[in-house]
C-alpha cells in the first residue's frame, strides 16, 4: 500500500450542472463505488490530487481516502484529464480490502536491451502490449511487470509465458500464450541481410561457371 491520503467530501449536487460547480470551486468530481455501500457522488481538492498524481503512485496502487476523520483504503481506477490544460476533471475510486482479489491493468517495463542481440544487430522492439491486465490481491499490486530481453534475436517473439510474474499476480487471459512483444528487424538490417545473401548466391553461381 502507498501512503498516500486523499480527503473527499461528498457531493450533493449530481449530473453535469454539480460536476461544473464543483470545478469552478476548484474541486475535481468522482464517484466511489464498490462494495455493499453502492457509489457515491465525492468530489477532491484539485490541488490535492494532482499532488497525489504526481507522486506517480496513484493509479495502480491501494491507497487511503479520508472523510471526517474516517479512512478506507480504496483503488483510483480512472483520472480523466481535459484535453488542452490536463488538469484532472474527474476520477474513479473503487472501495477495495488488503485482501480483496482484484484486476486492473500494469505497465510493462522493458529491461537489458543491451544484452538483446536482435537489438545490437540494428533491430526494433515492437511494444504490443504497454500493459498487461491481471488479477492480484489488492495489498499485493506489482508497480510494473519486467521484461528481460537479454539474448532475444531479430524475429523473435516474447510471449507471456516467458515472463516471470511476481508472487500471486496472474494474467487474466489464460487460454492463449499472448504475444507481449516482437523484435523486427530495421529495414537497413534487412537491406545489409538481403545483399549478403545475393553476394552469397552470386558466389555460389561463380563457383559453378568454373566447373
Amino acid at each position: 500500500m502507498s501512503d498516500i491520503v486523499v480527503s473527499v467530501e461528498l457531493r450533493d449536487r449530481t449530473g453535469t450542472g454539480g460536476a461544473r460547480e464543483s470545478r469552478r470551486s476548484g474541486l475535481v468530481p468522482g464517484v466511489l463505488y464498490g462494495g455493499p455501500r453502492g457509489a457515491v457522488s465525492i468530489s477532491v481538492k484539485r490541488n490535492e490530487l494532482v499532488k497525489a498524481i504526481n507522486t506517480g503512485k496513484l493509479i495502480a496502487n491501494m491507497v487511503d481516502i479520508e472523510h471526517k476523520g474516517e479512512r478506507q483504503p480504496v483503488i483510483a481506477r480512472d483520472i480523466q484529464f481535459h484535453p488542452v490544460t490536463d488538469e484532472p476533471i474527474h476520477i474513479d475510486f473503487y472501495r477495495v480490502e488488503e485482501n480483496s482479489v482484484i484486476t486492473l491493468n500494469v505497465p510493462v517495463h522493458f529491461i537489458n536491451d543491451e544484452k538483446a542481440p536482435g537489438i545490437k544487430r540494428g533491430g526494433v522492439l515492437n511494444i504490443v502490449r504497454h500493459d498487461i491486465e491481471v488479477r492480484c490481491k489488492a495489498g499485493n499490486i506489482p508497480t510494473e511487470i519486467v521484461v528481460d530481453l537479454s539474448g532475444y534475436d531479430i524475429g523473435d517473439s516474447i510471449h507471456i509465458s516467458s515472463v516471470k510474474l511476481p508472487e500471486g499476480v496472474k494474467p487474466v487471459i489464460t487460454n492463449r500464450d499472448f504475444t507481449i512483444a516482437t523484435l523486427q528487424g530495421s529495414r537497413a538490417v534487412i537491406e545489409d541481410s538481403v545483399e549478403g545473401e545475393d553476394a552469397d548466391t552470386g558466389a555460389a553461381e561463380d563457383e559453378g561457371d568454373e566447373d
